[in-house]
């Protein structure tokens, strides 16, 4: 499994109406898409929920990278760059995927956590606390699904958990879930990656 996340950080007086209309309009394209287990059209939005900035920040779990470059080199991503400028593009290994008590709800929201894992300590000892954490947090009353991966240029894991509710008991930055995409949810590997 690889994770992959781009964040479109927009201006303070942004219609946010404007990415819930591109999403209704093109979200259903990855629904079939080869090699992707799932795509979280995500979006924040400033003074929604504590959020100090909006952002469109869509958040993919692939189980083919053949899938993951046909996408970023293909028309999908091109035209997303067309239309804001070419993003960052951030990729993390998988360390864990679970399906949650509430696995066949619709996801309304999600969290996302990153951190640091910490100089000194053995890596073992982060990466196996990250997957943890996603099973941890899959067992959660309203938990649609949770993920754990790491970025071993930053030495940095992130956690992405989807809710049914908005309510989560996860710890991190809030956002909705426009849409979501799940063409090979169900090849996903389950449990440590490792």
């Amino acid at each position: 499994m690889h994770a992959m996340q781009y964040e479109l950080t927009l201006p303070a007086d942004y219609d946010t109406g404007v990415i819930r209309a591109r999403v209704a309009r093109v979200g259903h394209l990855l629904d079939h898409w080869a090699g992707l287990g799932l795509k979280a059209y995500l979006l924040r939005e400033r003074g929604v929920h504590g959020s100090p900035v909006s952002q469109y920040a869509p958040f993919y779990l692939w189980n083919t990278v053949e899938g993951m470059n046909s996408f970023l080199w293909g028309a999908g991503f091109q035209g997303l760059s067309d239309d804001f400028g070419r993003p960052t593009v951030r990729q993390w290994t998988g360390l864990a995927y679970e399906e949650g008590a509430a696995g066949a709800a619709p996801a309304r929201f999600a969290v996302r956590r990153r951190r640091p894992l910490p100089d000194g300590g053995p890596v073992s000892a982060g990466v196996q606390e990250a997957a943890d954490e996603a099973r941890r947090l899959a067992r959660e009353d309203g938990a649609v699904l949770a993920a754990a991966a790491v970025d071993t240029s930053r030495w940095e894991t992130v956690q992405l958990s989807l809710w049914e509710h908005d309510a989560p008991k996860a710890d991190g930055e809030l956002f909705q879930v426009l849409h979501l995409s799940t063409p090979g949810r169900a090849a996903l590997p389950t449990g440590r990656q490792w």
